[in-house]
């Protein structure tokens, strides 16, 4: 399967789960309800805008919110909207990430445990866990970071420095700790106490 379809097979699950779950149920991103999360999403063009532009985004999500339910699930169950979403590039990176990491703020906040990927997805998710660190690891001070595919000898450097950590996890767990779930997270984090408290006390994420 191409990479680009796998951002879709995450927007098509994520529908099936708000569906299943309905408009107020919790999400890692508290206070944000399901409802919330799939007008975020509906309004992802806006929402990455800063100073003004941001604020307005906001505005128009909360209005968005009060939609009804299902319209906003199948509005975000049509796909991208026309221009840049649907450029291939986009698709594979900031779009998958996007909704594997929120496809998980559902799943997490409601009992459902970590996944099992099919290989194929693996791949695409450790290939954009390797694209994200140098902005995602930004404010970390202290230490230098390395990240592995557990079970794997597949690891790179994230962040050069002395003393140096480690994460080890799945690719889709990387990105969650790497996108600011720590808490949610399924990794190790392993090497010099001093390094290891420089991850444990960084701000990874957006």
């Amino acid at each position: 399967m191409a990479d680009p379809l796998f951002d879709a097979m995450e927007r098509a699950q994520l529908s099936d789960l708000l569906s299943e779950l309905g408009p107020e149920a919790p999400t890692l991103l508290a206070p944000w309800t399901t409802r919330d999360l799939a007008a975020h999403l509906i309004l992802r063009p806006g929402l990455v805008l800063p100073g003004a532009w941001s604020r307005l985004a906001e505005r128009r999500q909360r209005a968005l919110a009060q939609r009804n339910f299902i319209w906003l699930i199948a509005t975000l169950r049509s796909g991208p909207p026309p221009g840049f979403f649907r450029i291939g590039w986009v698709r594979r990176l900031a779009s998958l990430n996007e909704f594997y990491v929120h496809h998980e703020d559902v799943r997490r906040a409601n009992g459902r445990g970590p996944r099992t990927n099919e290989q194929a997805m693996d791949e695409a998710l450790w290939r954009n866990v390797r694209r994200a660190p140098w902005f995602l690891a930004r404010r970390m001070r202290g230490a230098g970071l390395e990240l592995q595919w557990a079970g794997t000898a597949k690891t790179f450097r994230a962040r050069r420095g002395e003393p140096t950590a480690r994460i080890a996890g799945p690719p889709g767990e990387l990105l969650l700790y790497l996108f600011g779930r720590q808490g949610a997270a399924h990794v190790e984090v392993s090497g010099p106490a001093a390094a290891v408290e420089a991850v444990r006390r960084a701000q990874f994420g957006m």
